[in-house]
């Protein structure tokens, strides 16, 4: 069963900018590229951190003393909103991934570190790529029949060794049904585990039965 890797999903032409950029700078290219965050690097390309949309916004939001039934900015918000080059701008240090890891390696990294994209750094530490959450979510664009095709050659033959006439694969929109009969009951968790983590399955629903229950405790 192979999971595909970030590698695979990342943008390599990624837009960077020098820390020394200023902030019309960055506004600027941001606009140029129609994106929303710039990665930025150091003379060896390696990453120093991001600057976002949501970065460039405390300076906005710090205009304007009039709206003063507004609340106050945060103080690290203003701090942002008097930066005027990159390196006072982003948001530091750069969540990197690596281009060998998997999609769920990738998204445990986001959803931990509360973060929207990673950039991708190669074994020099230097910037070879970024990916988004938008990039991770093409794996659910999978076609039916290649995750039906992979549940049962590679999770039901080569990994669980099942006769592949024993159990049925139906696969509708990335949900998996199983039909079908596995010789012990303790057998049953595991297929449905092993078929959940297939990459492109949203989800998974067994309606297996077993020959001999294994899990039967003797007294």
């Amino acid at each position: 069963m192979r999971h595909r890797e970030v590698g695979e999903l990342m943008t390599r032409e990624v837009v960077t900018v020098p820390g020394h950029a200023t902030f019309k700078d960055i506004v600027r290219t941001l606009g140029e590229h129609g994106v929303s965050a710039v990665a930025v690097t150091d003379a060896a390309g390696h990453p120093l951190g991001v600057v976002s949309e949501g970065d460039l916004l405390p300076k906005s939001a710090d205009q304007g003393d009039w709206f003063r039934s507004l609340p106050r900015p945060e103080p690290q918000e203003s701090d942002k909103a008097s930066g005027t080059r990159a390196e006072e701008l982003m948001s530091a240090p750069a969540v990197c991934a690596r281009p060998d890891w998997t999609v769920a390696e990738a998204a445990r990294l986001m959803e931990s570190q509360r973060v929207k994209r990673l950039l991708v750094v190669d074994d020099a530490d230097v910037l070879v790529g970024i990916v988004t959450r938008g990039d991770l979510l093409r794996i659910f664009l999978r076609d039916d029949d290649a995750i039906r095709h992979e549940i049962t050659a590679d999770v039901l033959g080569r990994t669980l060794s099942l006769d592949p006439s024993a159990v049925s694969v139906d696969v509708a929109a990335g949900k998996v049904t199983l039909h079908g009969v596995v010789r012990f009951r303790s057998l049953v968790p595991v297929v449905e585990r092993l078929c959940r983590s297939v990459d492109g399955v949203v989800a998974v629903t067994e309606r297996l039965a077993w020959e001999t229950d294994d899990t039967a405790t003797g007294r």
